[in-house]
């Protein structure tokens, strides 16, 4: 297969001015050596700390894996021939390994080309069901992992287009699965398809305020191919391979058996589908069964919703988040608005709680009123829960330990949820008798697990907490030298044993367990460094303060062999950021950057470069702050203009910098601020922006955080919008943009007309279109060819 890259520019620093068709190019050895990497594996472990799944895949996808048949429809992108995700990334291949062995197993039995997602223990652990997609659909096949040992027990007839096809029962001896009926209708081609008239759609005079999705449905033949294609029978398989009917076809879209296994609850979407919203909207009705399939109760009906009040604070109305209680047989649980969904509504209670115990023969019982808007209910293994809620407005979030012996409740959490320094952890979970994940709270004690951010860096920790008094006291700090230390799993508390993992700026990120009352550490795994060519380079976090006093930080790399001390020559610096919208200062300012992470260089930042002689800011602080009441879109080109003026000073001070040769450059929201910067600072002398949205008013309903539509604040839509200033645009830019973009508001047409507009305006601009890519880059083809974009680009405008 041979596919052109479309490409556009202007004369600047050599570019030729004239539409390109090229073919696909690698960057320079010192990038390609990086790039060309064999990925190490992802891990999976079993909630009782026994095995260890090692899943393998591609570093990359190939353009092959880009190029299969794609329907997009209702919010969705899926193969039609294999009705599985077409943006799906699979594993090819498995090993495992007990804990308290010192190598591997290669997994025996595995499909010829394998191509594995999907992947889930069974509720006694000795098992793990997962898909294989072969060449005309998707199969189901389980993993002894006793013995190492795979094998098939389904025909590949699943439907996987709405997510995973399968969930387990309880008995760990049977899967229920969704499958492709029988007989299944064709699709409509609707390109070769005679209308039979035009689309109507209807507003009814109520407000809303609708995002710009992306692959909604568009017409009666979307509808009639998005049924097709969702529609499964529901079937019971036995781990032998028996085949039993369960519910016929309809669109399934939630499948959750009750903890005891007595019961599952099966969420359906209905007509009427939406032209302007994705399935998640559509009308749902939920339904319960027992096992035998017999109707217990309808629980649940929701219409659609196409209406919403203003506010990321607001819901939809009636029944929502409805789950099974984890630490009880069958009752459900779920919030309503007491606001009518609405967040500029001052009540008292935002949100109640209501408990619904099987088989529904009683009314639902009230459980606890939030208020703000309900977040979530934790259960644990004893009598106590904890309650969440959030505001988005305010940031603030808080968490209630409700009693329920009683159902009285404290506060034990109150406080900016982007204040990591206040972050006081999340409690250590097990696995309680129905196999659910609970927080672990026996004998009236638990353990909280926190990052461990603070203004002296980051210093993990695990706290014991009395869940009475709710005293804490310290139990372990990780305080490694030039080294991270995650606590990811408390194995046992009384031992001492945790799970950790450790890493450096040069070490590969590997899990150990560590006792910590001893301080010895066992390694599990033991990936190498595959980018050993950069182990010497330089990295620190640096730290430096805006104009108004904010605290900014920023990870700095120089060349291996850069003399700090004394320079003899200045370097060309690459920044690469993202704006973060915060409420206040201090939060902004606080720092989560660690120099003991490990480097990774990516395509998502300029790390390459350091290879090539220039020093590199990655990650910069770009905070956008709005205190009390203002939003802080309000001043957003100062305070991004100020960003980037704070981190070119904090470098150059140190002397390692010619801050007349300064690039930017970021992804998506970070090629708006890149974009933006180049309109309205002097202080860049080029940038590259990858699949940003420039032109506001196309977002009309909100964008990033911004929640006040266009018609609220004209002025600020149309002033942070590079399109409408492109004629202050001159300094040069190189665009790239997928060109099957799925996320919302950054179309790919965004790119398309905001080069149109600096083209016809005479700004030095080059615009690179990425065949079959969405808003993530995955083909090795396209990545490798961004690279060397990004190569010449900057070679031509800060060396050449």
């Amino acid at each position: 297969m041979k596919i052109k890259l479309t490409l556009a520019a202007l004369v600047f620093a050599g570019l030729v001015y004239a539409q390109e068709n090229i073919t696909y190019q690698q960057p320079s050895p010192e990038i390609l050596q990086l790039a060309d990497f064999q990925r190490a594996p992802s891990v999976m472990m079993d909630s009782k700390k026994q095995w260890l799944i090692f899943s393998y895949r591609p570093t990359y996808k190939s353009l092959d894996d880009l190029n299969q048949p794609e329907m997009k429809l209702a919010g969705l992108r899926v193969n039609p021939v294999t009705n599985i995700s077409s943006t799906v990334t699979y594993v090819n291949n498995l090993k495992i390994k007990r804990l308290k062995d010192k190598t591997e197993t290669q997994v025996k039995g595995l499909p010829t080309n394998p191509k594995i997602t999907y992947m889930s223990f069974s509720p006694d652990e000795k098992m793990m069901a997962f898909t294989n997609t072969t060449s005309k659909g998707v199969e189901l096949w389980l993993l002894d992992l006793a013995t190492a040992t795979a094998r098939k027990i389904s025909n590949d007839n699943l439907n996987a287009n709405l997510g995973s096809p399968y969930v387990w029962m309880r008995d760990s001896q049977q899967l229920l699965v969704k499958r492709i009926p029988a007989g299944r209708g064709n699709l409509i081609d609707s390109k070769n398809e005679i209308p039979t008239g035009p689309t109507v759609s209807n507003a009814d005079g109520k407000v809303s305020q609708n995002r710009t999705y992306q692959d909604l449905l568009k017409n009666p033949q979307d509808e009639a191919n998005f049924e097709t294609l969702a529609k499964a029978d529901l079937v019971k398989i036995a781990v032998n391979g028996t085949v039993s009917d369960y519910k016929p076809a309809a669109i399934y879209t939630g499948m959750s058996f009750s903890p005891d296994g007595n019961y599952v609850m099966l969420t359906t979407i209905e007509r009427p589908y939406s032209y302007i919203v994705p399935l998640s909207r559509f009308p749902m009705s939920s339904e319960v069964y027992d096992q035998a399939g017999n109707l217990v109760k309808k629980v649940n009906e929701v219409p659609l919703t196409e209406i919403m009040p203003k506010g990321f604070s607001s819901v939809r109305t009636g029944k929502r988040n409805m789950t099974w209680r984890d630490d009880q047989p069958a009752t459900l649980v779920y919030a309503e608005a007491l606001d009518g969904g609405d967040a500029a509504k001052s009540v008292e209670y935002r949100d109640e709680i209501f408990l619904w115990e099987a088989p529904f023969d009683q009314d639902p019982k009230s459980f606890f009123k939030t208020a703000q808007r309900f977040s979530g209910v934790d259960w644990s293994n004893s009598d106590f829960a904890v309650v969440s809620d959030s505001w988005y407005d305010t940031r603030n979030t808080k968490s209630y330990l409700v009693n329920l012996k009683n159902n009285t409740s404290k506060v034990i959490g109150d406080r900016n949820y982007q204040d990591v320094y206040m972050d006081p952890g999340t409690f250590n979970t097990t696995k309680n008798q129905y196999g659910r994940t609970v927080i672990d709270a026996k004998n009236n004690k638990s353990y909280l697990v926190g990052d461990g951010f603070t203004k002296n860096g980051q210093f993990p920790f695990i706290d014991e907490i009395d869940l009475n008094s709710l005293s804490k006291k310290r139990i372990y700090t990780s305080k490694l030298k030039n080294s991270k230390e995650s606590i990811v799993d408390i194995i046992d508390a009384k031992s001492g044993n945790v799970l950790v993992v450790e890493q450096s700026a040069n070490k590969y990120p590997n899990y150990f367990v560590r006792n910590i009352k001893n301080g010895k550490a066992t390694a599990l795994t033991s990936f190498a460094n595959p980018f050993e060519s950069i182990k010497d380079v330089y990295k620190e976090v640096i730290k430096y303060k805006r104009n108004d006093g904010v605290e900014l930080t920023g990870t700095l790399y120089l060349p291996a062999n850069f003399d700090r001390k004394n320079p003899k020559e200045k370097l060309p610096l690459l920044i690469w950021a993202y704006p973060t919208e915060y409420k206040d200062k201090n939060t902004a300012g606080q720092n989560t950057q660690n120099p003991n992470d490990f480097t990774f260089p990516s395509y998502g930042s300029f790390i390459y470069w350091v290879t090539k002689g220039y020093a590199v800011l990655d990650d910069a602080a770009f905070p956008i702050i709005g205190e009390g009441t203002a939003e802080p879109n309000d001043t957003f080109l100062a305070q991004l203009i100020a960003n980037g003026k704070a981190a070119i000073d904090a470098v150059d001070k140190l002397g390692y910098i010619d801050r007349n040769k300064v690039a930017v450059g970021g992804h998506s929201y970070g090629a708006f601020m890149t974009a933006n910067l180049l309109s309205h600072s002097k202080d860049y002398a080029c940038g590259i922006a990858r699949s940003g949205a420039y032109n506001r008013t196309l977002t009309p309903f909100g964008f990033q955080s911004e929640q006040r539509n266009y018609w609220d604040v004209p002025e600020i839509y149309n002033t942070m919008s590079p399109f409408m200033n492109a004629d202050k645009m001159k300094t040069p830019m190189l665009l790239i943009h997928g060109e099957a973009d799925n996320n919302p508001g950054t179309f790919t047409l965004q790119t398309e007309r905001y080069f149109q507009a600096l083209k016809n305006l005479g700004a030095p601009v080059r615009m690179v279109l990425l065949p079959l890519e969405s808003h993530g880059y995955a083909a090795r083809e396209n990545i490798l060819h961004v690279l060397w974009e990004q190569d010449q680009f900057l070679e031509k405008c800060l060396k050449k």
